[in-house]
């Protein structure tokens, strides 16, 4: 009787070891949660900015693009920068025989916004489509649902655009040639477009991406002349 009851007190866990056993498992599984939590956040966190990258990639491929398709047609004005609204015209990049298109790009409500008209095919059309794109400009970043031809491309602090001429960056609205906003005497003729463009824009503090980013661009047909 003596050696079965001693067995029977040394088979079972006192509830001491129970209560430290339970402790142990639980700061495991604690540990374990948080680790797991940690690493699916920045999971999450790094998708947000792969996301961000992509859309910002998008939006300095389309300025480029816009860029490249400049149109510079006889008393058709090609490019007009007022400290606000940017407007170009541009051949359609799809088809070229669709006509002409006017894009503008502005910052309103803290957002980098593009707008772009239908094709054009009479002069009519483009002057009104170039007018409304000024108008647009002054009121850009609230889209309108009924709105196709604005997108938003980025949240942006501020933009700042510079032109190349004579082998000196300068303020858009200071250098030469672009004095004036009116129809007859924006940029028009291929001699008096800048030869290259220089885009700064500061990113917001609250975007999964910040910082400042320079793009320059150059005209595709400025040559350098022989000395």
């Amino acid at each position: 009787m003596k050696r079965s009851t001693a067995f029977q007190k040394s088979a079972g866990f006192t509830l001491i070891e129970v209560l430290v056993a339970s402790a142990i498992l639980a700061l495991m599984a604690l540990i374990s949660w948080r680790g797991l939590d940690g690493m699916a956040k920045a999971q999450s966190s790094l998708q947000t900015r792969s996301e961000a990258h992509q859309i910002l990639q998008v939006g300095l491929s389309q300025w480029r693009t816009d860029l490249d398709n400049m149109a510079s047609l006889p008393n058709v004005p090609a490019l007009d920068w007022d400290g606000r609204v940017l407007r170009i015209t541009r051949q359609h990049s799809q088809d070229p025989q669709a006509g002409l298109q006017v894009v503008a790009w502005s910052l309103g409500n803290g957002q980098w916004t593009r707008w772009q008209s239908a094709p054009l095919t009479r002069r009519e059309a483009w002057q009104q489509a170039w007018t409304q794109a000024q108008v647009w400009g002054e009121a850009a970043g609230t889209p309108s649902p009924s709105d196709a031809h604005e997108v938003l491309i980025q949240a942006l602090r501020s933009w700042q655009i510079y032109y190349h001429r004579d082998g000196a960056w300068s303020n858009a609205l200071s250098s030469a040639g672009n004095n004036s906003t009116s129809v007859t005497n924006t940029l028009s003729a291929l001699s008096t477009l800048p030869e290259g463009i220089r885009l700064v824009i500061e990113l917001s503090d609250n975007a999964p991406v910040s910082g400042k980013i320079t793009l320059d661009w150059v005209r595709p047909t400025f040559t350098v002349a022989k000395q």
